[in-house]
């Protein structure tokens, strides 16, 4: 089922030599810093070190986590004015300059650095958006997947020794300090983008033009019968992550030390999270996209149980932790694959509507960070997993039995022969 199904009429080119996919490690970065090492990983750490409960902390985590779930309102806007890789250094150099401000505000949790903090995360996501056209500009097929496995694995490295940095570093620096790190490990990596093939700014278009183009596409993505499903797939709680970003604030109520939380939630984490992503690769392709992330997101329930149900001691945050990530990394990898089958083919926006798809994608994120927030406030530290673990497995296997009842109904339907695994 391709809910899309676009024509691509662009010429063919010949390939283009020397087009340096392993650039996209470090033209994440920016994004990966503030979004992974910060806002989903370090933030609510630091807040709780100012005091901060942590029911208000998932809030404030929740609000930072909004850009990249709407990032798809300024995005487009990398393909005008500029040249992509320009866009990109200069949305670095932005969001960079903004948060060195707000970590020099007396507190995190006060409305201007959150209000600071909010608008580096947007300018975070010009990056994103940038890295997104200059991948699917690149003429090969070869280099556009390795470009999107070095994409990963930067956006992991990257936000794991952000994340890393700051909760090792949170008790022996001030707050300013660890802001001139942060801005360095944003405004740096960026630069990598003057390595890369010279992009032509695209021209004949106009902001309305643009704006009826999105448009057109969104329609025909996602106003449709067959869209549904998918759109419900990507929006449901499961396969959220929101708990990466929230793990750190319940290290102390399982007795775990900031050095530890450091180490399982920063360079360990990302290594978990990267074996399963490459775990996943290993799913027969003859199961499909949804089938496969869902029963994904049933396991990662089960880890957030371990949590909910466990006693709270160190061995049982561990051990709920490493399997968390490991289960999330495989579910992320997952989820391209529903999204491009979601998306079908190309076409002349395929990379506006993904971000749309993607865009979507993220509203998990940040309502799932507030649900789990009000579950501490109201029940206590299990509750924060527990309800995140009931609403997952609940939405997982709603939508896993439909997806499962429509493969055999189409395999009875379907003539001898038609009907392809």
């Amino acid at each position: 089922m391709h809910p899309a199904e676009v024509a691509v009429d662009q010429p063919e080119t010949p390939a283009a030599p020397r087009e340096r996919s392993w650039l996209f490690n470090f033209l994440i970065a920016p994004d990966a810093v503030i979004s992974i090492g910060l806002v989903s990983g370090a933030l609510s750490y630091l807040l709780r070190n100012e005091g901060v409960d942590p029911a208000r902390g998932a809030s404030i985590v929740a609000l930072l986590a909004l850009p990249h779930a709407t990032y798809f309102l300024w995005g487009p806007a990398t393909d005008f004015w500029m040249r992509r890789r320009t866009w990109l250094m200069v949305a670095a150099a932005a969001a960079a300059a903004l948060l060195l401000w707000a970590f020099h505000q007396p507190r995190l949790v006060a409305p201007e650095a959150v209000a600071l903090l909010f608008l580096s995360a947007c300018c975070g996501d010009f990056v994103v958006a940038a890295c997104g056209g200059m991948m699917g500009a690149l003429r090969s097929e070869t280099n556009r997947r390795r470009a999107g496995s070095f994409y990963q694995s930067g956006s992991l490295a990257f936000g794991a020794i952000a994340l890393t940095a700051l909760v090792s570093l949170a008790r022996q620096v001030p707050l300013g300090a660890l802001g001139w790190i942060l801005a360095a490990m944003i405004a740096l990596p960026s630069l990598a983008a003057l390595a890369t093939p010279a992009q032509a700014v695209l021209t004949g278009q106009n902001a309305c033009e643009t704006a009826a183009r999105i448009w057109r596409e969104f329609r025909l993505t996602f106003l449709r019968w067959e869209a549904i499903p998918y759109t419900l797939l990507i929006t449901f709680p499961m396969c959220s992550g929101a708990m990466i970003g929230l793990l750190p604030s319940l290290a102390r109520d399982y007795g775990v030390s900031g050095a530890q939380v450091a180490w399982i939630n920063g360079l360990a984490g990302a290594l978990l999270a990267t074996a399963g992503a490459l775990a996943a690769s290993l799913i027969p392709v003859r199961v499909r996209a949804p089938i496969a992330f869902l029963t994904a997101g049933l396991f990662n329930a089960a880890t957030l149980a371990i949590l909910a149900l466990g006693p709270q001691r160190p061995a049982v945050y561990f051990a709920g932790t490493v399997l968390f990530l490991f289960t999330i990394g495989a579910c992320y990898a997952l989820f391209t694959g529903v999204a491009l089958e979601f998306m079908g083919s190309s076409g002349k926006s395929g990379s506006s509507r993904y971000a749309i798809i993607n865009s979507l994608g993220n509203l998990p994120v940040a309502y799932m960070s507030w649900v789990d927030g009000r579950g501490y406030a109201h029940w206590g530290s299990r509750a924060m997993p527990g309800i995140d673990a009931i609403l997952s497995a609940t939405g997982a296997a709603l939508l896993l039995a439909h997806f499962v009842i429509s493969r055999r109904s189409k395999r009875a339907t379907a003539p001898t022969g038609e009907m392809s695994t």
